[in-house]
């Protein structure tokens, strides 16, 4: 009979000898289990470095613009008269600043409606921008002319002006109750005394200067135009005198009287002036640099903290002798030991502007070197960070490059120069254009064709080139293709010039009642590209844009005008903190080297989860090997202590025996 529980029988611990046994049996389930704690523990490490590389990807990234290291400051000394920015391509320097009078958008309103849902009428309303003078309106040329249909959905007062904000014509529209009605305001979005309001009505009712229907809407102030509206706020520029130069602009937003600076004026101060001045920022910039020192020994802490060898303690940290960290230390140290040859700068290291290595690998700027080469015009400390990429001539411009574009020097010839596509008429134009006679034009340009139908009048020769080129940029099919033109006259002669640049740019007059009057037999000139070489090596153009091939490749440049022949040299070079953005990205990216340990650990991890599985099961199967060869000891260990009891009882009975016998 079986033994209902181990070591009765013999009296052996069998539960304690086979967890004895058992104890040993599962080291090597310790073992795998600091192994995985050492994988996880590398994660984590991997995980940390990970983090400290993105944080420095972020610090060197916002760093690769070349305008982080030329901040150039504005101010003006009286604030309440505006506001300064400069970027950086202005000029330090101090200027007397004198507003005299702000920029006005002009406003219109119409007679009161007793009701917003009063119906004002049906038909077009025609708005074109341009200045008043002298009883003339002259048509603003850089404004197209916009047409805004009224149907009978949108005939009331509150529906034309929805329609008019709907068409987004330049203009705004309100309703005002003043008290005794309601009267539409009809606003120009525009400032400025070019942008004044001259709109046309094409009646429904068949009278377009009478005070009924949409004619109520009318304004023409020219002499002997039609103003059924009143102006309430005149068009009016912005004066102002920089050291002793009036200026005079349409907005008060001013970009382009200093250059690389914008002033935004908030109200006059005439008589007298107050001070504006432009300050190269160079503490910005010494942060900037500062910036870039912190965020590179941030990164190299970590990397020290989880890679280091405590010689003292002969501890080892948990990358201690790590491959990854070799390699990615050794590449952030070879982009620092690069020079930037082609940086065209005046500067080419980093230890040029005062950052220098220490022993401990740490990175130190002399900020008195720093700032000793801000103060050196001739130095451009952006060149050292940045992608630069400077053309010696300055009517040459760097527009982008590609992941091949080698760092290098590059000669620029141009043999061609782009051209716009032209039309040039072959006499004197007519200055006076008749309804139904000869108002309408039909052109071409850049492929696209319209026609165009210009107001009655009789016109000068720069009002009437005026004229055309806001009706042809009005055209709705030009605006959706992008297409503008430039109209222009020469003692009478018109010619218009497409805004595009090379082989796709040309203009052609294909009709019109006015075609004859206007241009007669039209010259008409296409656009060619530019073509030159980057390199010694033939580029692609494409209008006035230049793609380099060869060591050039993708390299683009703009080229604006010249002449042909030799143009100087592009200096092209990847700054540090443009450079090691673009290193950590890749060390970042999802097939990366830390990527690859990570993934490998996890791997190693889910090998360990099935070695224990199976060591489990080993382990379930040898406990109970033990446990039946030691309960197998206990049954025989019990059998025999049975049978010695027995042979102790025989031989204590023989004495016994032997007596009996006598």
């Amino acid at each position: 009979m079986a033994l209902s529980s181990p070591g009765l029988g013999s009296g052996l611990d069998v539960n304690g000898l086979v967890s004895q046994l058992m104890v040993v049996e599962r080291r090597p389930l310790a073992a795998l289990d600091t192994k995985e704690a050492k994988y996880q523990a590398q994660i984590t490490a991997y995980g940390s470095l990970k983090g400290a590389l993105s944080s420095f990807q972020s610090a060197v990234a916002a760093l690769s613009s070349p305008e982080k290291f030329s901040a150039v400051n504005a101010s003006i000394a009286d604030a309440t008269i505006g506001t300064a920015t400069a970027s950086s391509d202005a000029t330090a320097g101090t200027y007397a600043l004198e507003v005299q009078t702000l920029a006005q958008a002009q406003k219109l309103k119409s007679a009161t409606f007793a009701a917003t849902s009063t119906g004002v009428g049906t038909g077009t309303l025609t708005i074109q921008f341009g200045t008043y003078s002298g009883g003339t309106f002259a048509p603003n040329a850089g404004k197209a002319v916009q047409t805004i249909t009224i149907d009978a959905a949108k005939s009331s007062l509150a529906g034309v002006r929805d329609a008019i904000n709907a068409a987004n014509a330049g203009v705004s529209a309100n309703i005002i109750n003043d008290g005794t009605g309601n009267r539409l305001v009809i606003a120009a979005k525009d400032s400025g005394v070019a942008n004044a309001l001259k709109i046309m009505v094409s009646d429904d009712d068949q009278n377009n200067t009478d005070n009924t229907g949409l004619s109520q809407l009318a304004y023409d102030a020219s002499a002997g135009g039609t103003t059924n509206l009143t102006q309430t706020v005149a068009a009016q520029n912005a004066t102002l005198i920089i050291d002793g130069i009036t200026v005079s602009k349409a907005s008060n937003t001013v970009d382009d009287a200093i250059g690389g600076v914008t002033l935004n004026l908030l109200k006059s101060n005439t008589p007298g002036a107050t001070t504006l001045t432009i300050s190269r920022d160079v503490a910005g910039v010494q942060t900037t640099v500062q910036s870039f020192v912190n965020a590179y020994n941030n990164l190299n802490n970590t990397i020290t903290n989880l890679s280091k060898y405590n010689a003292a303690t002969k501890a080892a940290s948990i990358l201690t002798g790590d491959a990854a960290v070799r390699s990615i230390q050794a590449q952030l140290r070879s982009v620092f030991n690069t020079p930037l040859s082609s940086a065209g700068g005046g500067l080419n290291t980093l230890a040029d502007i005062g950052i220098t290595f220490q022993k401990d690998g740490t990175l130190k700027l002399d900020s008195g070197k720093l700032g000793t080469v801000l103060a050196d015009p001739t130095k451009n400390v952006g060149s050292l960070f940045a992608l630069a990429a400077k053309p010696t001539d300055s009517l040459v411009s760097y527009v982008s490059s590609a992941a091949d574009t080698k760092d290098d020097t590059f000669s620029l010839n141009i043999s061609q120069i782009a051209t716009q596509g032209r039309a040039f008429a072959d006499r004197i134009a007519g200055l006076t254009i008749t309804s139904g006679n000869n108002d309408t034009l039909s052109l071409t340009v850049d492929g696209v064709p319209a026609s165009i139908a210009l107001s009655s009048g009789v016109y000068s020769a720069a009002a009437l080139a005026a004229e055309i080129q806001s009706k042809v940029n009005g055209v709705p099919a030009f605006a959706t293709a992008g297409v503008g033109v430039v109209v222009t006259q020469s003692a009478g002669v018109l010619s218009i010039t497409s805004n595009r640049y090379g082989s796709a740019s040309a203009v052609a007059i294909t009709g019109g009642t006015s075609k004859v009057d206007l241009f007669g037999t039209a010259i008409e000139t296409a656009g060619v590209d530019v073509a030159g070489s980057i390199g010694g090596i033939a580029a692609t153009g494409s209008g006035q844009e230049l793609t380099g091939t060869g060591n050039a490749s993708g390299l683009v440049l703009h080229v604006n005008g010249g002449v042909t022949g030799f143009r100087g040299t592009v200096g092209h070079a990847r700054g540090y903190a443009y450079t090691l953005d673009k290193l950590v990205g890749k060390l970042l990216a999802n097939d990366s080297l830390l990527d690859g340990r990570i993934d490998g650990m996890g791997t190693s991890i889910k090998n360990i989860d099935k070695q224990r599985e199976a060591l489990a099961r080993r382990l379930d199967l040898v406990e109970k090997r033990y446990r039946a060869q030691f309960s197998a000891l206990d049954g025989m260990i019990a059998s025999m202590s049975k049978t010695s009891s027995f042979l102790q009882q025989q031989l204590a009975n023989l004495p016994k025996a032997g007596s009996l016998q006598q």
